[in-house]
C-alpha cells in the first residue's frame, strides 16, 4: 500500500515557523516578515 501524498505547506518559515507568506527563492525560506528584517544583512537591496 502506497503512503498518502502530503499537501498544503509542510514546512513553514526557518526563523519564526510561520507557515504563510514564505519566500522560496534562491533558497530562502523565510516568511515575508522575517525576509523583511533580515534582508539588509543579505545585501538584498531596494530599488524603488
Amino acid at each position: 500500500m502506497k503512503p498518502k501524498k502530503q499537501f498544503g505547506r509542510k514546512d513553514g518559515c526557518r526563523r519564526c515557523g510561520r507557515k504563510r507568506g514564505i519566500v522560496r527563492r534562491y533558497g530562502l525560506h523565510l516568511c515575508r516578515q522575517c525576509f523583511r528584517e533580515i534582508a539588509p544583512q543579505l545585501e538584498f537591496r531596494k530599488y524603488s
